[in-house]
């Protein structure tokens, strides 16, 4: 090899790969919103669709809570109304009625209701274990949302972890072409050379459209697992927690014992299967007696639109009134003929006896006006009603094995989520102990995984070497290249693998270990 030769090569290898560096990395969306992890959470709990909806169940459970001990107040309640009847006759229990003049009528009423039974003396203790189990519901939901987030929160960061490496492996193809053009120049290498390099850097190319593409996908899986919408193009969001790897120092006991207490899903069947108890006690007070008391006061209105009808009527009633009057008085003069001087008992005027006018007629003015008067009380000038109010004690007997049944329903419901409570403890078990078992073997792979990539750079190096000489060849090289891309990529895969397995077993435990 000649002194420009050897030149020319070197030039080609080492001189445009800081170039290329530069280039690769102009390539990279500068990021313009950076995101954490703790802001990720936060942002999920106050936007996330299904934590929120897990939220909604707080408002009813309280309301719940308090509806149970209003059970146990009176109840009242106010009504009024207003109706128009009109003239006709109607039947009613067989008896006829007959209203001459259409009228307006009014009402109102107030009334006090009270019922006290063994349910309602139950109500609250059974409310209270169901807004306890909403409660832990709703820790259960947040827990669930964080473990969702941090997962998908290092999903993102191993996607682009895997973009480096996917540029990495572009700018060492573009160097392997660069060498093997420089090589074919000066007659050292082969077309066939040149054109294996083009390939290979060709298929790192798309490799790395497709880990921009994944790492893209799973930042807009994260976004919508926050429930938000990126404020910026999803290219230019940036993660920025990095994470630790330390050798796990958990003990398994320690776990088992805080997954029995805290594991958010064994606490929420636990509440529901005491609020299932609460049920059970609820049902058998059906069979306690009931007491219920009821009150009211009444009023009601009734105004005739046609007052010269009442008017008729009055004077008719008048006049009738006066020639009994009259009568009497003649039947007193005939008694008394003997004796003319007592006049004890005789009305002097019948017809203002009766409330006519004293020719008779017509009525007299006063009772006139008072007859329109004690007509015109619509709609507020009520008559009230005597007050009422009920006093009852029942106790049902038989009810068609009703009580029964539902008492049967409450107890299978309880000995289910009984059942549920244990399977469940039984699978918390199982799961800390497999997720703390593959947090053993993910951080031992990890190591597997960095010696491999120790293996593979070195194994590069000395296929670059060679092929720089002359004594090695092109697809040595690729092959080379290809296989430190995949344990670089590897490494990445056993590192995050240890991540999301220390996250499933804090998602098993019920707390964070970090």
């Amino acid at each position: 090899m000649t002194r420009w030769s050897t030149l020319l090569v070197l030039a080609a290898l080492f001189g445009p790969t800081a170039a290329a560096a530069q280039d690769s990395a102009a390539a990279r969306p500068a990021p313009s919103a950076t995101l954490t992890l703790a802001e990720a959470l936060q942002q999920a709990r106050q936007n996330s669709p299904a934590y929120r909806q897990a939220l909604n169940d707080a408002g009813p459970a309280r309301w719940n809570v308090r509806q149970a001990y209003g059970s146990l107040l009176p109840t009242a309640n106010v009504s009024a109304g207003l109706g128009y009847t009109g003239s006709g006759s109607s039947s009613f229990g067989g008896t006829q009625f007959n209203q001459s003049s259409p009228s307006y009528n009014s009402n109102y009423a107030v009334g006090v209701d009270w019922q006290l039974s063994g349910r309602t003396l139950k109500g609250p203790a059974q409310a209270k274990a169901m807004q306890r189990a909403a409660d832990e519901g709703i820790v259960n939901a947040e827990a669930q949302l964080r473990y969702g987030i941090t997962a998908q929160y290092l999903a993102v960061r191993q996607a682009t972890a895997q973009v480096e490496v996917a540029r990495q492996q572009v700018s060492r193809n573009a160097d392997f072409l660069r060498l093997a053009q420089a090589r074919h120049q000066v007659g050292q290498a082969t077309l066939l050379d040149v054109r294996q390099a083009e390939v290979t850097r060709g298929t790192g190319e798309v490799q790395l459209l497709r880990a921009v593409q994944a790492e893209n996908e799973a930042k807009l899986e994260l976004m919508r697992l926050m429930g938000v919408v990126a404020p910026v193009a999803i290219e230019q969001v940036a993660l920025t927690d990095t994470f630790a790897v330390q050798a796990p120092s958990l003990e398994l006991a320690a776990l088992l014992a805080l997954a029995s207490e805290q594991n958010p899903d064994l606490r929420a069947l636990q509440a529901r299967e005491r609020a299932a108890a609460a049920g059970v006690t609820a049902a058998k007070s059906e069979y306690l007696p009931t007491l219920s008391f009821s009150a009211g006061w009444r009023g009601f209105t009734q105004q005739f639109t046609n007052e010269q009808l009442l008017l008729d009527q009055q004077f008719a009633g008048a006049q009738g009134t006066a020639r009994n009057c009259e009568f009497q008085n003649d039947i007193i003069r005939r008694l008394n003929a003997p004796m003319p001087y007592e006049n004890g008992g005789i009305v002097s005027d019948c017809n203002s006896f009766a409330g006519l006018s004293l020719d008779g007629s017509t009525l007299d003015p006063t009772v006139r006006q008072d007859v329109i008067d004690r007509n015109s009380v619509f709609p507020f000038n009520y008559q009230r009603q005597p007050f009422s109010a009920t006093l009852t004690v029942s106790l049902p007997i038989f009810t068609g094995f009703g009580r029964q049944l539902r008492v049967a329903e409450a107890r299978a419901q309880q000995q289910d989520l009984e059942e549920s409570v244990r399977a469940r403890g039984l699978q918390v078990r199982t799961e800390v102990q497999a997720r703390h078992l593959g947090l053993q073997t993910a951080f031992q792979a990890i190591a597997v995984q960095q010696t491999s990539r120790d293996a593979a750079r070195e194994q590069l190096q000395l296929a670059q070497d060679r092929y720089r000489l002359g004594s090695g060849t092109a697809l040595e090289l690729s092959d080379a290249q290809n296989s430190v891309s995949r344990a670089e990529g590897d490494y990445v895969n056993a590192v995050y693998d240890y991540h999301r397995a220390l996250a499933a077993l804090e998602a098993a435990v019920g707390r964070p270990l970090r």
